[in-house]
């Protein structure tokens, strides 16, 4: 029997049974019918999944989410319910294979794309061949949710119809599990909490740790091998603040211009001066404050962009810049530039390839340093890490306690004539020897107020040992200089007059940054007693001239 005339004929006999059951009693759904059911996938497996029926008459389109995180809280219900009620949708939370209520085994993303299971793939025909089901169906949500939407659109379910991605990723090995090669089994440990058998969670832990380097295994999560087989309408919103920003634009990127034919030339890109969050009608990122116009009524557009296309409304939204990006600048300075809204036809904007060079002396130069043989050394201690104390990126965040450190190594440009704008991607270019086999580099963007305020923008890190390549793994040779470059991330930023650019560069940064024991043998879950403290050295000379090029954007632009 065919998979489709099987789901035909089961579907309605499980959707009947599970209807029974419902989620958390006492919270107001304001007259949306909450309903728990268990979705059957090819294989017989049924997943989780939480339904939110507007009040009155369908049928009505359905918006999907996939996560992993709990649904049956009451904030997500409340959230979904109102999605539902005022958009008129029947919108959808179901949870990942083996996570939550859902059965089977417990495999992170690896369900939901194009291998034998194809898990968001049937979650998208069974909602659609539903009685209360116009048949279209569009996906939406944010960090988890957005990675299961690339994984979902490379299988190219029949019903849908459009995508709405915020703070999204592509690849499992780059943007999660192994961020500049870096491993983080204690952050990925509490994931226990979530799977259905936690004992599920460690075995998959023990398996990405048998695969040190990108190869087939890692190949089977990356969503970048198959843009051209992307083929519906997505709107992504990226946030400055966030690491996950790259997934976001490099998404947005590859289906405007690799995608099918649905998909190709008609991508939209919003990013704006967020944190990584699923909510962006906010002005307040950190410890900064930013104008009104910062805010974004996210909900509300969302609306409009799945009106356009699951419901046919002639609302206008697809007409709508390409490109929509946030240019920050100084806060709470009278007259500082930035802190606006432009438009582009595409991403990224013409900018100029800048290098600064760090100097011996801690200054941050246009110019390389004229000395033939200086460096600046500090301790790679994975005993005593430099704090940073937070498993999210502390962005908009004040980073003088950070930078104050004595394994810390700060460089800083002189208080700046005229306003500079970076717009676009940031990258190192780091020359560095080691007494160590391997060992991190943590480089970081800070905008220096007058008074003193160090705020960070964007950070990223490389682990020496992938410094060619992910593909494998080419260790130090103690005291032997070695080029580490890699991209710290996308930025638009105008550093006002009277501040100044900050550049630091760092080998550890704990916990958000998982320390690196240093030795060069293989990595492991926990971490290992034979751990050793490294001597690092950054080479700032004529020879060996390391730097951070900088997209600059002309004044004239900037204007």
């Amino acid at each position: 029997m065919s998979w489709s005339r099987w789901l035909v004929i089961t579907v309605l006999g499980l959707y009947c049974i599970s209807g029974q059951l419902t989620a958390a009693e006492g919270v107001d759904l304001g007259g949306v019918t909450e309903k728990h059911v268990m979705i059957p996938m090819r294989d017989g497996v049924r997943l989780s999944a939480f339904l939110y029926i507007p009040p009155g008459e369908g049928p009505w389109p359905v918006l999907l989410e996939q996560r992993y995180a709990n649904a049956n809280e009451p904030g997500t219900q409340k959230y979904l319910a109102n999605l539902a009620k005022t958009g008129g949708y029947v919108t959808v939370l179901a949870n990942f294979r083996g996570s939550q209520q859902s059965e089977g085994d417990w495999r992170g993303y690896r369900s939901l794309g194009w291998g034998e299971r194809k898990d968001g793939y049937d979650l998208v025909e069974w909602l659609a061949i539903q009685p209360w089901s116009t048949g279209k169906v569009g996906t939406f949500g944010s960090s988890q949710a957005g990675f299961a939407q690339n994984f979902l659109a490379v299988t190219r379910p029949p019903h849908l119809a459009a995508q709405y991605m915020i703070d999204t990723g592509l690849s499992l090995f780059h943007e999660g599990y192994r961020i500049g090669g870096t491993t983080r089994p204690e952050r990925f440990k509490t994931l226990d909490k979530i799977a259905r058998v936690p004992e599920h969670n460690r075995e998959l832990l023990a398996e990405w740790f048998a695969h040190p380097t990108y190869d087939a295994y890692w190949a089977d999560e990356d969503c970048t091998r198959f843009f051209d087989q992307m083929d519906v309408p997505c709107f992504t919103v990226g946030s400055w603040y966030d690491f996950m920003c790259v997934g976001s634009i490099d998404s947005f990127i590859g289906r405007q211009h690799r995608g099918g034919p649905h998909s190709r030339g008609i991508q939209q890109l919003l990013i704006g001066p967020w944190l990584h969050s699923r909510f962006k009608e906010t002005n307040q990122s950190g410890d900064l404050t930013y104008p009104e116009n910062a805010k974004f009524a996210m909900d509300a557009h969302m609306l409009r962009w799945f009106d356009y296309h699951l419901k046919g409304i002639n609302n206008a939204v697809t007409q709508e810049p390409t490109v929509r990006y946030y240019v920050m600048g100084a806060v709470g300075e009278k007259g500082a530039p930035g802190n606006e809204w432009r438009t582009s036809f595409d991403w990224p904007v013409a900018a100029t390839p800048t290098p600064y060079f760090p100097q011996a002396d801690g200054t941050l130069k246009l110019t390389a340093a004229a000395s033939s043989d200086a460096t600046v050394s500090w301790k790679a201690d994975p005993f005593h890490p430099v704090p940073i104390p937070s498993i999210a990126f502390p962005g908009a965040k004040d980073a003088r306690e950070f930078e104050k450190h004595a394994d810390v190594r700060v460089f800083t440009t002189e208080v700046l004539d005229q306003p500079v704008e970076w717009t676009g991607k940031v990258q190192a270019e780091l020359y560095v020897s080691s007494d160590a086999k391997d060992t991190d580099f943590i480089v970081r963007v800070s905008d220096v107020y007058p008074d003193g305020r160090s705020i960070l923008i964007m950070d990223y890190v490389r682990r020496a040992r992938y410094r060619d390549g992910f593909d494998k793994e080419v260790f130090l040779k103690p005291g032997e200089v070695a080029k580490v470059a890699f991209d710290v991330g996308w930025l638009s930023q105008i550093f006002n007059k009277g501040h100044r650019i900050r550049v630091t560069v760092a080998s550890t940064g704990a916990p958000f940054f998982e320390p690196n024991p240093n030795t060069g043998e293989p990595l492991t879950i926990d971490f290992p007693a034979n751990a050793v403290v490294a001597t690092n050295s950054l080479h700032v000379n004529q020879r060996h001239a390391s730097k951070i090029m900088a997209p600059v954007v002309p004044t004239t632009v900037s204007k």
